[in-house]
């Protein structure tokens, strides 16, 4: 029970870094910016996913994804969903692992829907990524190494902390659309061309 509580305490602390954000006309403007940071961090480390950019349906960013584990772990994350380039809603990201795992880290994540398919699928909320799915840790020509598999290609960029294991099966994801994204966050005027 011990390991349990301290688990779980781990878990509420890395949730909790998510600060309150603003909130414009029913949109996260920060949670945006965010994302959208995230995306040009990412092609700093590797121009190459460009193409992954410019070629997938859409893509789901999480920019801060917090890790904790003692045995039992999880993870919690905040992020936006874009179709062809424009946001179109909020995600979160829930994962639950059991092993041989200890330790806390936080990373980014962008997980690159192939077709409408696979999109569609994903806002559903009952989407969840395989128990054997797996991300490419984005580095200069990490874009070499990533492929879709199932309709996804993922990639995560470590931000911080130390932890012995690396996995991102399980996920679990929840969407929610927002169609009113507030006069700063106009998709005509959102110049980000991801």
């Amino acid at each position: 029970m011990q390991k349990f509580i301290s688990v779980f305490s781990l878990i509420v602390l890395l949730t909790s870094l998510n600060s309150p954000q603003a909130r414009v006309g029913g949109w996260d403007a920060e949670a945006l910016e965010n994302a959208n940071n995230t995306i040009e961090m990412i092609l700093e480390k590797d121009p190459g996913l460009q193409a992954f950019f410019d070629k997938a349906y859409g893509y789901a960013v999480f920019p801060s994804v917090g890790k904790g584990a003692i045995g039992i772990g999880g993870a919690h994350g905040s992020g936006t969903l874009f179709e062809q380039g424009n946001p179109v809603g909020k995600t979160t990201l829930t994962q639950f692992t059991i092993g041989f795992q200890f330790g806390g880290k936080y990373y980014s994540e962008i997980i690159f829907f192939e077709d409408e398919e696979t999109f569609d699928l994903f806002k559903t909320s009952r989407f969840e990524l395989a128990a054997q799915a797996s991300a490419v840790a984005v580095t200069l020509g990490a874009s070499a190494n990533l492929a879709y598999s199932d309709g996804v290609a993922i990639v995560t960029i470590e931000k911080g902390g130390l932890m012995y294991e690396a996995s991102v099966g399980g996920q679990k994801f929840e969407y929610e659309a927002v169609t009113d994204l507030g006069e700063d966050w106009n998709t005509q005027d959102n110049e980000s061309g991801y």
